[in-house]
């Protein structure tokens, strides 16, 4: 072990020397280990931040629920003229399924309306969503409240003129979020008492709404500006799963529910879409996955580059150390301690080059994470995969020049 530890430690000095000594021609050589390493860990670290960003937003929005629309998600190919023509999902089916579906611990119906103008006085906040929905809606999406309440059951049905603001929105017509409580806004010509108003919520890729600049009103409400039967708008009914009952159940059950409110006969293929998060989850996986082959595709020739250059530094080791070389074989030095010795040389160099590049990820990481919506962080797993990937680099290039010098016979290696 000492003896192992104390080759390390030589082929460690040897290799700082070697920076040392020739830096331009190190440094060249390093480029395309440091180059290899900077594109895989890179494209590793963004896919892998932007997908654990995409899984806590999918986790928010409830990846227990279903949601009955009429497009399914995902590519719809050539069959878009035959999801156009399907009937929308009403109000009237929202309550037949509410009172027919057992499995479902939570049950709301949604429609939006964009481009509207909420107004205070002569203060305005335009490019408005309106979101109308229904009670159930906060039992199923994470609504946060900066301060007030959601809707009750009886203000959801009961026409009540109520209105719930997005951030953006009590931001540009109130002082504060206290303020903005109990004060009465206009939407659409008709007059919005607030009683709630909700935290900022940033930019997201995944969630269907941009609540920062949207206004939740109740559904009752909400069809005195417009009908939810118009062409304008698509409605949809979002359904919860009740606890300890499956995805796959309440699919089921849903699914035999809206075929009997529809009237399909049993040769009828469904005019709805019973769609899930697990869907988007999917695709996105298949997205990555694709980006990440494209990161070590790319990688992996700019490391080949780096490969012959660690290969030709140590080929030129080799030869301006074979006097060294052979004056150790003479003394007894062994093939397998001559072989590690420069083995070990050329992954130091390797790891030197790879850190390097490493830490350029790292140092990028931290400015683009001022910029965009997500945070992208270089984890442990990214860092020891770039230090692997270094290591079996090392070994690759520097094997031959290695076998190369522990095979030199010592009486002619003395003499060159």
């Amino acid at each position: 072990m000492l003896k192992r530890a104390k080759i390390f430690w030589h082929s460690l000095l040897m290799a700082m020397n070697e920076l040392r000594v020739n830096k331009i021609r190190t440094f060249l050589s390093l480029l395309g280990i440091t180059i290899g390493i900077f594109c895989t860990i890179a494209v590793f670290t963004v896919t892998q931040s932007l997908e654990t960003n995409i899984r806590a937003q999918m986790e928010s929005l409830g990846n227990n629920v279903i949601f009955v629309q009429r497009w399914p998600w995902g590519n719809t190919g050539s069959d878009w003229w035959k999801y156009v023509q399907r009937p929308t999902a009403n109000y009237t089916e929202y309550q037949s399924l509410k009172q027919r579906i057992h499995n479902a611990g939570a049950f709301a119906y949604v429609y939006d309306l964009s481009g509207q103008t909420v107004s205070k006085g002569d203060d305005y906040m335009g490019g408005v969503t309106m979101l109308a929905v229904t009670d159930g809606f906060d039992q199923i999406q994470e609504v946060g409240l900066s301060g007030g309440r959601f809707f009750t059951p009886q203000e959801s049905t009961g026409n009540s003129m109520r209105i719930i603001l997005g951030a953006n929105i009590w931001q540009g017509l109130f002082p504060s979020a206290n303020d903005a409580i109990g004060k009465e806004v206009e939407l659409a010509g008709k007059r919005f008492t607030v009683i709630g108003v909700l935290k900022t919520y940033g930019q997201s890729i995944v969630r269907s709404f941009d609540y920062d600049n949207s206004v939740l009103v109740p559904y009752s409400a909400a069809r005195s500006i417009v009908n939810d039967r118009s062409r304008w708008v698509e409605p949809f009914i979002m359904v919860k799963t009740a606890p300890h009952v499956s995805v796959a159940e309440l699919k089921d059950e849903l699914r035999g529910a809206m075929r009997a409110i529809r009237h399909l006969k049993p040769t009828q293929e469904d005019n709805f879409a019973l769609n899930e998060l697990s869907v988007m989850m999917e695709s996105s996986q298949a997205m990555f996955a694709k980006i990440n082959y494209g990161g070590l595709f790319i990688g992996f020739f700019a490391l080949l580059v780096g490969v012959f250059g660690i290969a030709n530094i140590m080929f030129v080791t080799v030869k301006e150390r074979t006097s060294q070389i052979g004056l150790k074989k003479a003394i007894g030095a062994k093939r397998s301690v001559i072989l590690q010795e420069f083995l070990i040389e050329s992954v130091i160099l390797c790891l030197i080059g790879g850190a390097i590049g490493i830490g350029f990820v790292f140092i990028i990481a931290k400015i683009v994470s001022s910029f965009v919506f997500f945070q992208v962080q270089l984890t442990g797993w990214i860092i020891a995969l770039g230090l692997g990937i270094s290591i079996v680099a090392g070994i690759i290039a520097g094997y031959i020049p290695a076998y190369t010098a522990s095979r030199l016979n010592p009486v002619v290696a003395i003499r060159s």
